[in-house]
């Protein structure tokens, strides 16, 4: 790639760190797309990496096809095709890198605005039913210092909500012990507040003694750690919490912390939560992201509307 790509590229992601406010994790999956497509373009017309204005809609689709074929090496996924939601995500980052391109006059038109995006189906997403939280609560050995951990993390989880990048960087004073309150940095740095109930907060206590550490503690100490009091790694949570999740699923595939954030959001929903305030606690900046758990109980949905409507009946 040129050094005119490279500085583009570079002023791209720093005004999505911005002006744009992204979190780091999504700008530097921006960078790894545009990489990616002008690793191609040099491949596909080496001729389109000099000129700009010669990149067109029939390149970008080209682009979109070669991804379509190539095979994922991710561990985990090695040797499966790029999934259309990959692909959908790739060409949402190139019509975003020509819009910035259009905004400080470096070409006239977005050559890929008219490229059509990639149909995704989307999934109902995996939960853990109420009469089964008990059973995946009680899963870890609580006789031992990461069995009290892997109970609070489950707790707390399932008490808010959050998302794993977010638990992973939470540190003793994120929490409000007097208030059951948790402040979470959430993605583009957004930070919210959200509750938590006893439960969560006696499994946090038990594993704080076991680390002799409590609410008075340095309030910059990592709230869950790995080995020498180190903050623990995603993919140590990662692991740890799909073992027990894959159990009290019956072995359903993708099961994830996520799948506790989806389990919060449904049982909301379950006992009468509007969409709105759901939406506030999982920190989703559109209404269209937690819209997804009125397709995991369309009939509850039918019963508040019933109950909310004035000419529902």
């Amino acid at each position: 790639m040129n050094n005119l790509y490279k500085d583009l590229i570079q002023d791209f992601l720093s005004y999505l760190g911005k002006e744009r406010n992204l979190s780091k994790n999504t700008i530097v999956a921006y960078g790894h797309d545009l990489g990616r497509f002008f690793k191609f373009l040099i491949e596909y017309n080496s001729t389109l990496v000099n000129d700009l204005t010669k990149i067109d809609r029939q390149s970008i689709r080209h682009f979109l096809g070669s991804e379509f074929e190539r095979r994922d090496t991710r561990p985990g996924r090695y040797g499966k095709n790029i999934t259309a939601r990959t692909i959908a995500r790739e060409l949402a980052t190139i019509k975003s890198f020509f819009k910035y391109l259009v905004q400080i006059d470096k070409i006239k038109d977005n050559p890929a605005i008219h490229v059509q995006t990639p149909k995704i189906e989307k999934q109902i997403p995996n939960f853990v039913q109420q009469n089964k939280i008990e059973e995946l609560m009680n899963m870890p050995d609580r006789s031992s210092l990461i069995g009290k951990r892997d109970h609070a993390i489950l707790e707390l989880f399932y008490a808010t909500g959050i998302r794993l990048s977010e638990l992973v960087g939470l540190n003793i004073g994120s929490i409000n012990s007097d208030e059951n309150l948790l402040k979470v940095v959430g993605k583009g740095d957004k930070e919210r507040i959200v509750p938590f109930g006893d439960k969560a907060k006696n499994a946090l206590e038990k594993y704080f003694r076991e680390r002799e550490h409590s609410w008075a503690s340095d309030p910059t100490t990592p709230l869950f750690t790995g080995t020498r009091e180190k903050r623990i790694s995603v993919r140590t949570v990662q692991e740890r919490l799909s073992k027990y999740l894959q159990q009290v699923l019956g072995g359903k595939k993708g099961a994830s912390p996520h799948t506790l954030r989806h389990t919060f959001g449904t049982h909301l929903l379950d006992n009468d939560a509007d969409i709105r305030s759901i939406q506030e606690l999982l920190g989703h900046s559109s209404i269209s992201s937690t819209q997804i758990y009125t397709k995991v109980n369309p009939e509850k949905i039918k019963k508040i509307y019933k109950k909310a409507h004035p000419h529902a009946s």
